[in-house]
């Protein structure tokens, strides 16, 4: 009887087990896929102050299962005008480096590199994912961290600055954009 008893629970806990979403860092990226609409919201260190601006992006898949293409557009302001933002991105064979090209019109392009983290992972529509790198913000040196976190419909972004050329870690907000899903995308 015990082992029969055993046995039952052994098959009840394993189609549950089974059911369990495991998603990767790669699944995790391709599900910000479609249209968004939302704000992108920065931060003036000068003025310490926020400032938001509409915003609509567009995320595609490459094709490949690693790359992707991200276009977000925004008006700021009567002396800027319509901004657009082309980002490239590729994840690394190794699955957690990702490499970003990004385009905007009378920039030069800049490439970039990150190590990625994927954290509270539950299914495609619940995860975070923490990208570090260390570059440059406001022509200083840092260590920048941007934590993007999809929870449904909603994606929102956090980008932290570190500046290196100070003593101590101290995380400041630098900006963020706020995303709500309106669709699938190309």
């Amino acid at each position: 009887m015990i082992r029969i008893a055993a046995a039952s629970l052994a098959f009840i806990a394993t189609p549950l087990a089974a059911a369990a979403p495991a998603i990767d860092l790669s699944t995790a990226l391709a599900s910000q896929a479609g249209n968004w609409t939302g704000s992108l919201d920065y931060r003036d260190y000068q003025a310490d102050k926020w400032f938001g601006l509409p915003v609509k992006v567009s995320i595609s898949d490459g094709g490949d299962g690693v790359t992707q293409l991200r276009v977000a557009d925004f008006d700021d302001g009567p002396r800027v005008g319509n901004v657009r933002i082309t980002t490239v991105t590729m994840l690394a064979k190794d699955g957690s480096t990702e490499h970003t090209a990004t385009f905007r019109k009378g920039r030069d392009p800049e490439l970039a590199r990150a190590t990625l983290s994927l954290v509270n992972a539950i299914d495609v529509m619940h995860w975070t994912i923490v990208a570090t790198s260390d570059a440059t913000d406001d022509d200083r040196p840092a260590r920048i961290r941007v934590t993007t976190v999809r929870d449904g419909d909603s994606l929102t972004a956090l980008k932290e600055v570190d500046f290196t050329d100070d003593a101590g870690e101290t995380w400041l907000t630098r900006n963020r954009s706020v995303l709500r899903s309106i669709g699938p995308g190309r």
